[in-house]
């Protein structure tokens, strides 16, 4: 069965199941001890933090470990945060961070702190201009993801960096998607990484943290990992997280390459064999494995449940997916459609004839769950019927709104309008984007007596 999904949680790595057997052996003592096997324990964790070191492109004394790559952004953010207290308590992320650092900004806002977002353009990138607008003297830390988990698209880090440190700025990055894939731009501050991202075990993060940079940890601390990660260190599985760093690392070239042609042939085919298909992100500046489009008329869930049955396991971050009608922060700060959105990350290994298999069967796929839900066949004739048209969508979610709007699209004559009343927050996201996709022209937002909101479009075509 194609696993599609290695942005979630990349396969173990070959190389990671021997080292962590290994080190069940060799590890299991207390690294901190200074008998035979406690010496031993540390040698490994040692020689494990050396070679994270290495990939990162930091000293092995700025680098720790951490339980997950989660705790390794919420102890980089805090611990920046209040070791710059005196200089500010202003925090600047991207609008498209990972839920780990919006959560950490939301923990800061809520403590009193002052949180800026950065916006993004269609592509999913922040401009480097706009976030160095956004630093400020009171700025006490920025974060900048090097490459966005959801859409692929890689960040400007470098340009930012330049701007951090013109600022006196420092700046954590999260690479978590990126790490495998070869080292982060240089003029970072803090780095922050996930094992079980490049193939290494769940439940091991990395943080770096360069010399210089004011830090002070968070909460209750002990003498292990600096500080900055009390309790037991996980040896076996830490063991196993740097010997696959290491080995992806040694593949990621070839790897790379390999994987970016077939993507490319994803990118091309899916907009040619399955109508009404917006493929988002930055088609060149983006890591080599992902590949994110959303489909017209379709309801996400069904549409990932179909492909599981037919074998694929993908991912996405349309609203349809979940029970909170909310669609994923990154397409909504993008802009794009959200509806029917689906996200292909290949893992390393995978087969040509696997992707060619998902490009036969993607179409039928999305016909049939379109048919189930009545959506429109083709575009709507042209017609001179009366106009404005109200249409009640009230209480329904995505893709319902859409389907409706497109099904009476035709009724009004070029000029007129139609009200689409709708409670589904993705039909903020989807009207708009059905508009470009089809055409016509969105005219904006007006208030509703009977609840939620009236989205007026207006025919041109």
């Amino acid at each position: 069965m194609p696993y599609f999904d290695a942005a979630s949680a990349a396969p173990l790595h070959p190389v990671a199941r021997q080292a962590l057997l290994a080190s069940l052996d060799e590890g299991w003592a207390d690294p901190a001890r200074l008998y035979r096997e406690g010496r031993r324990a540390r040698m490994l964790l040692d020689a494990a933090r050396e070679a994270a070191a290495e990939a990162v492109g930091c000293r092995p004394d700025e680098l720790v470990f951490t339980p997950s790559g989660t705790r390794a952004v919420h102890t980089g953010v805090s611990g920046a945060l209040a070791g710059r207290r005196r200089v500010g308590n202003r925090l600047v992320v991207s609008a498209v961070e990972h839920s780990s650092v919006l959560h950490a900004a939301e923990a800061h806002a809520a403590a009193g702190g002052s949180v800026t977002e950065v916006p993004v353009d269609r592509t999913g990138a922040v401009d480097a201009g706009a976030f160095a607008a956004a630093l400020d003297g009171g700025t006490a830390l920025a974060c900048l993801q090097s490459a966005n988990h959801e859409v692929g698209t890689e960040q400007p880090v470098a340009e930012v960096a330049e701007a951090c440190r013109a600022a006196g700025v420092p700046l954590l990055v999260d690479a978590a998607q990126s790490l495998a894939w070869g080292p982060v731009a240089e003029g970072w501050s803090l780095l922050a990484a996930s094992a079980h991202k490049w193939g290494g075990p769940a439940g091991v993060g990395l943080l770096a943290v360069r010399k210089g940079v004011r830090f002070a940890p968070q909460g209750p601390s002990d003498e292990r990992e600096s500080g900055r990660a009390p309790g037991f260190e996980n040896l076996p599985a830490i063991v196993a997280a740097a010997a696959s760093l290491r080995a992806v690392r040694a593949e990621a070239a070839a790897e790379g390459a390999r994987l970016r042609a077939l993507v490319d042939r994803i990118r091309a085919r899916v907009p040619e064999l399955v109508p009404d298909v917006e493929v988002v992100g930055d088609p060149v500046r983006r890591l080599p494995h992902l590949v994110t489009f959303s489909c017209l008329y379709v309801d996400g869930e069904t549409l990932l449940h179909e492909l599981d049955r037919e074998g694929f396991s993908v991912s996405s971050g349309s609203s349809c997916t979940s029970s909170t009608l909310t669609p994923s922060h990154v397409l909504r700060a993008m802009g794009v459609l959200s509806e029917g959105n689906v996200r292909v990350s290949l893992p390393a290994g995978t087969a040509e004839e696997d992707v060619d298999r998902f490009l036969a069967v993607l179409p039928g796929v999305v016909a049939g769950v379109r048919e189930r839900l009545g959506a429109p066949a083709a575009a709507p004739a042209a017609a001179a019927g009366p106009g404005p048209l109200v249409v009640d969508s009230l209480g329904k979610r995505c893709p319902i709104p859409v389907i409706e709007l497109a099904k009476v699209i035709g009724d009004v004559p070029v000029g007129g309008t139609v009200t689409v009343l709708a409670d589904d927050e993705a039909a903020r996201l989807d009207i708009p984007a059905w508009c470009e996709m089809r055409g016509q022209e969105y005219v904006g937002e007006e208030p509703s007596p009977r609840g939620g909101t009236g989205y007026v479009v207006r025919r041109l075509t």
